[in-house]
């Protein structure tokens, strides 16, 4: 059940809901659950979660001219001038706290093939969640204890 939790707080935290899936993956690694599976379940599901903004990004032109629509044309062009200079590469940092979600977004409205899309999303953020754990490891002093 925990990892269930895990892959669906990790979701959460990749669309626009406000969740934050360090914290249980760090709650998780100090509870000695399988660090393998804590990273697995986390990195799917952030993963499908920016796929969900990449398919609302591929739905943007169609309701882009109307009057609710939250962002402008002149935006968009924006956004995405930003998006070529980089290009796809830029899905590596779609992990990012504040942005990653808007370049996943992006993808989505660049039309990055699906495969170069999920392969670059999931390596960001599979290299995060690493860290993540990595970092409550030596915070809790686990790393190099020998035992």
């Amino acid at each position: 059940m925990a990892y269930l939790t895990l892959f669906l707080t990790a979701f959460a935290a990749a669309t626009l809901l406000p969740a934050y899936s360090e914290i249980l993956v760090g709650t998780l690694v100090n509870q000695d659950y399988t660090l393998f599976w804590i990273w697995f379940w986390a990195t799917a599901g952030n993963t499908l979660g920016s796929v969900v903004n990449g398919i609302i990004g591929r739905q943007v032109d169609r309701f882009k001219h109307k009057r609710w629509f939250p962002v402008s044309e002149l935006q968009l062009h924006k956004a995405r001038n930003r998006f070529n200079r980089y290009g796809q590469w830029s899905l590596l940092l779609g992990w990012l706290p504040i942005g990653g979600d808007a370049l996943t977004l992006v993808g989505g409205i660049m039309r990055v093939p699906w495969l170069n899309f999920v392969v670059l999303v999931a390596i960001g953020k599979g290299l995060r969640y690493a860290f993540v754990i990595w970092v409550v490891l030596e915070a809790s002093g686990l790393v190099g204890s020998s035992p």
